[in-house]
């Protein structure tokens, strides 16, 4: 009769069976259980909701970003960015994937309240508004500096300057922005918003 393990080493082989059974189970076969699912259910998410135009990927309609003109020194690092008007703007932000986040200054900030100001004269004389009209979400950035969606008001308030921009009529405009205008969440969570990333390219689909 051959003699018993000794209990350490009898432990460690309890161990390892559930480490590989849970690694088979957990590490295996349940990712490859949800990738399954969500390229079933919800491709398009699982994927990334890649935008495209013309046949060539544009960005995601989860990820906002710039719609600015081109440098006029490609080689001048310093240079400021300069909004497109011929494009529907996003909130503030830099929209870097990989810097995502928000400035964690707060409301009795100095330096926030002057760039809030500065950023509502700017945005006030781009689209030709009054500056006390001028909505919170031109002037501030979201949680995660990514967020694609604006506010309707934001939107609406747009309408006019883009569609003078490229010639086109300002209800052409205007069905567009209620046409990609979401609701609330659920119907009453949060507010109704516009992906400004999927209206711009319906935009570019305007002949």
């Amino acid at each position: 009769m051959s003699k018993p393990l000794p209990t350490t080493v009898r432990t460690h082989f309890t161990a390892l069976r559930m480490l590989l059974v849970m690694t088979v189970l957990l590490g295996i076969a349940y990712p490859l259980l949800v990738t399954g699912v969500s390229q079933l259910a919800f491709a398009d998410k699982a994927n990334g909701s890649i935008v495209k135009v013309d046949g060539k990927e544009a960005g995601s309609s989860l990820l906002g970003q710039n719609f600015n003109l081109p440098k006029q020194n490609p080689d001048d690092p310093n240079e400021a960015p300069r909004p497109d008007p011929r494009w529907f703007q996003p909130r503030p932000g830099a929209y870097d994937p990989k810097a995502s986040g928000a400035s964690n200054l707060g409301p009795n900030s100095a330096d926030l309240a002057k760039t809030v100001e500065e950023r509502r004269q700017a945005v006030a004389a781009f689209d030709g508004v009054d500056p006390a009209s001028v909505p919170v979400d031109a002037l501030t950035a979201s949680g995660s500096g990514l967020d694609p969606d604006i506010s309707t008001a934001y939107a609406q308030q747009q309408v006019e300057r883009v569609a003078a921009a490229r010639g086109l009529p300002a209800d052409t405009v205007r069905k567009l922005v209620e046409k990609y205008t979401d609701g609330r969440s659920l119907g009453f969570l949060g507010q109704s918003g516009v992906n400004v990333v999927l209206l711009n390219r319906a935009l570019a689909e305007q002949k």
